[in-house]
């Protein structure tokens, strides 16, 4: 399948158009990517490469073959299941960081890695749940969120900085979405929520995080 359906539903949800499709900047050979990355070794089953100059920022979203094999095999648009789960969520990351970094170049506006990871968490919640819905109208959030935030588990190469920015995206994300749970979810109000979505997806890091915060 192609990814740029995923990159759509991002965009139809925070009512943003990049006006790249995520297709043109796919890298699965990870020799390539590691040779992007300047890197020994190849990048992990999925990263956002980026390399920014004076006057450009270049962009390049690496997945694992076998992560698009999957979404090929089983397209998650028509039924997102267990066997293809994982593969939607590591495919979904990497093109919330895309769609999230592009846009926010194209706003003039900076973006810490905190903030992609946040997003992205939040991205994953929200893009999982309404996808389940679409397909079983009787479909829970806290199942989703719990998998997500509550019994999440961080990948064995994280250590340091890098393991910290990644708890601290996935608690901020999973008090955020509790959040949209208790007080819109309960209630189906989804065309409420999603207005709150757009506006948290357009607040800089600090404003989203004092919000989550006194939420």
């Amino acid at each position: 399948m192609s990814l740029y359906p995923l990159q759509r539903l991002l965009e139809r949800i925070y009512q943003v158009e990049l006006g790249y499709r995520v297709d043109d900047f796919l890298i699965v050979d990870s020799r390539l990517a590691a040779l992007l990355e300047n890197a020994s070794t190849a990048p992990l089953r999925e990263k956002l490469l980026v390399h920014q100059s004076d006057d450009a920022l270049e962009l390049s979203l690496f997945l694992e073959p076998d992560v698009v094999r999957r979404l090929r095999a089983e397209n998650p648009l028509h039924r997102l299941h267990e066997g293809n789960l994982e593969a939607f969520l590591l495919a979904l990351e990497g093109i919330s960081h895309f769609l999230y970094l592009g846009w926010k170049a194209g706003q003039d506006r900076e973006v810490s890695l905190l903030e992609l990871e946040l997003q992205a968490e939040v991205d994953k919640f929200v893009a999982t749940l309404l996808l389940l819905r679409r397909q079983c109208r009787n479909c829970a959030p806290g199942p989703v969120r719990m998998r997500l935030f509550e019994h999440c588990r961080f990948a064995g190469h994280l250590e340091g900085e890098a393991l910290q920015r990644y708890r601290h995206a996935n608690r901020y994300a999973g008090k955020y979405c509790w959040r949209l749970e208790d007080r819109y979810l309960r209630r189906r109000q989804v065309s409420a929520m999603l207005a709150e979505l757009q506006h948290f997806y357009r607040l800089p890091q600090r404003q989203k995080i004092r919000l989550i915060e006194t939420a």
